[in-house]
């Protein structure tokens, strides 16, 4: 197997996850990857959006509800890739559960890496729930780099 040419890494906005964001970053500018950065969300429900609307006024409540927090997430992961070196990068965000969503950018883009963070996998939560990173390792059909980020 040759080098890689698509390498996809999650990140949630953490400082932890762009840990992942530089190593996969680092990756792709070493191999002349294109990066695809990418985060899961989940809309807001309406009545998130009557309370933020409530709470701050109409003109501001989009700024809190929705896929903003993940798009500024992507956002500043994608500053951070380039500043690793990275020179094609991409971002996503997908409406979902991290590990499907994912999956789905893995397969949308025919990715040949995923790289997440390994925040989780030694919680007691993560052991008797699962965590992201041993369900995408588990889950994924292409190599999987957990980054040591915690």
């Amino acid at each position: 197997m040759g080098a890689y040419q698509t390498v996809v890494v999650g990140t949630d906005g953490s400082d932890s996850s762009y840990r992942a964001v530089d190593r996969a970053a680092g990756i792709a500018a070493d191999t002349g990857a294109t990066l695809v950065i990418a985060c899961a969300y989940h809309p807001a429900s309406e009545r998130d959006v009557r309370k933020a609307q409530d709470d701050l006024g109409d003109d501001v409540a989009y700024q809190v509800v929705g896929s903003n927090p993940a798009d500024e997430a992507v956002r500043s992961a994608a500053e951070r890739a380039r500043r690793a070196g990275a020179t094609s990068i991409e971002t996503v965000v997908v409406d979902g559960e991290p590990v499907p969503a994912l999956a789905k950018v893995v397969h949308d883009h025919r990715a040949d890496l995923l790289v997440v963070g390994n925040r989780g996998l030694n919680t007691l939560a993560g052991r008797i729930l699962g965590s992201v990173p041993s369900e995408a390792a588990r889950k994924a059909d292409v190599d999987v780099l957990i980054v040591h980020t915690t």
